[in-house]
């Protein structure tokens, strides 16, 4: 094992690799710190640049932008109440109201360096649960893979903020999308509407680039407001008196960093849902509640924590089982795939050095973060003046070449513009994008290993849960769909005792 631990190292602080973390840093920065573009915005434009790279500094680019990207929307969100990333909105308000009292810098500071310590505890679990649960992992057959893909479709729309009935209909319209080519048991197209392009299905990228990247654009331009006056505000001292709030607010973090690692090894959870769930526990169990909202930095430290600490969370489920944890893993998935990686128990196996070098890329990213960010800081209000006008174009053919490149053919670009105005009005309406992707992602898979498991135990059912891992995994599944009736049942006796 050292021996691949030194291989990883060598490769990764080499100067070429550094350079390209270096690049890709500043790059993540820029990206999370113009409002409306996401670090999986930044991930998905940075797939056309690692074509040419070998697998450690590809995943390495991508770790760091998406890790720099979360925290730079944090410099908006306390500048101009405008969160730069999702994972920003849930302590936007608490961010800025410190902002107007005059203490950006306390605001920022802290945002800095929960960010970085969220990221490092995430990347040491990592480090060091990723490996037995591969072990525990190359016991899974395909009853096994196909309740836990279940169980990350289930989650991925009952988790959502919002209404489970439009969590529902997304996931819905994503596993529709994932059925389209070739069916695998008699090889007949399906939905294909006789477009050749379309008999090997619809590739992930583009549709990835347009629901997040397109769709951006397109609400741009749609809802384009006014220049806003960024407010004349101090942003020395960053890092003056973080000591003293990060003691005093360290069982806040530690609240972020287990919550914000756990939530990010559920598939289709992702590390806005970590913000929002860790600032709510966070001020469940608040002394001091009622300064949620008006400039609490014991939320901003919770939540904070937990948006990093779920990025790193979330290679877990990827690395071990292949199942993306959110929308960013997705897009590393098929970068890994198409650099002959395949993520699974048998990465740990096959790929030792690559694995390790991935484990090794998010400590330096996380890290690098400090300074560079500080940098960020400092810089906030020129990158905050661009022109977003002349922007979005440039991006928008980012987005073009980036779905081009990924198979060499016209219909990507088609893809990706025809997704963006799908992503377009499914936020428009209230639907939320990430259960669509997972289902497209994961859409697959569940097909595969049901029909798998049905060929090899003869079309019985029974044999689904015969298995204690299968059974323990379809318990859990079944009692997430059971919840609803569950609560409406423990609902009723209360309606009948006070019928008015």
């Amino acid at each position: 094992m050292m021996a691949h631990i030194l291989s990883a190292a060598a490769e990764l602080f080499s100067p070429y690799v550094m350079a390209v973390i270096l690049g890709s840093a500043v790059f993540g920065l820029f990206i999370g710190a113009i409002p409306g573009l996401t670090a999986t915005m930044a991930t998905a434009l940075l797939v056309p640049i690692t074509f040419y790279m070998d697998p450690v500094p590809a995943v390495a680019a991508m770790v760091t932008a998406s890790a720099m990207a979360m925290f730079a929307g944090d410099i908006p969100s306390a500048l101009l109440r405008m969160p730069g990333t999702p994972a920003s909105a849930a302590y936007t308000d608490d961010a800025f109201a410190l902002t107007k009292k005059g203490m950006a810098h306390v605001s920022l500071g802290i945002c800095l360096l929960t960010s970085a310590i969220g990221g490092i505890f995430g990347a040491l679990v990592l480090s060091l649960f990723a490996p037995p649960l591969a072990s525990l992992a190359l016991k899974f057959s395909s009853f096994e893979y196909f309740w836990l893909c279940l169980l990350g479709l289930t989650t991925s729309a009952f988790i959502m903020q919002g209404s489970p009935i439009k969590g529902i209909i997304s996931l819905s319209l994503g596993l529709f999308v994932s059925t389209i080519g070739i069916d695998p048991v008699s090889g007949v197209p399906r939905f294909t509407f006789g477009a050749p392009s379309l008999i090997g299905g619809v590739s992930l990228v583009p549709v990835m680039i347009g629901v997040f990247a397109v769709a951006e654009i397109l609400r741009f331009y749609a809802h384009r407001n006014p220049k806003l006056a960024l407010e004349q505000v101090e942003l020395k001292g960053v890092f003056s008196g973080q000591g003293r709030i990060l003691w005093r607010e360290r069982k806040a973090i530690a609240q972020g960093n287990v919550l914000g690692t756990l939530i990010g090894i559920v598939p289709g959870a992702g590390a806005d849902i970590a913000a929002w769930i860790s600032y709510s526990v966070a001020k469940k169990f608040s002394r001091k509640p009622e300064e949620y909202g008006r400039g609490s930095e014991e939320g901003l430290a919770a939540a904070g924590a937990a948006n990093n600490a779920a990025v790193s969370g979330a290679y877990i489920p990827a690395l071990v089982f292949g199942i993306p944890g959110d929308a960013i893993t997705a897009i590393v998935i098929g970068v890994l795939f198409m650099k002959g990686v395949n993520p699974g128990p048998t990465i740990f196996l096959n790929n030792p050095s690559t694995v390790y070098g991935i484990f090794m890329a998010f400590l330096v990213a996380n890290l690098l973060m400090i300074p560079l960010g500080w940098v960020a800081i400092r810089c906030g209000r020129v990158i905050l003046k661009a022109r977003l006008a002349i922007l979005m174009p440039v991006i928008l053919v980012f987005c073009m070449v980036g779905s081009f490149a990924v198979d060499n053919t016209v219909t990507a670009v088609g893809v990706a513009l025809a997704f963006g105005v799908i992503g377009y009005f499914m936020e428009e309406t209230g639907i939320p994008i990430a259960p669509f992707v997972l289902g497209i992602v994961l859409g697959p898979l569940v097909e595969q290993n049901f029909l798998t498991s049905m060929m090899k135990s003869g079309g019985s059912f029974i044999a689904f849960f015969d298995r204690p891992i299968a059974a323990g995994l379809a318990l859990v599944t079944i009692i997430i769909w059971l919840s609803p009736l569950l609560a409406l049942f423990r609902r009723r006796p209360l309606l009948q005792d006070n019928p008015d």
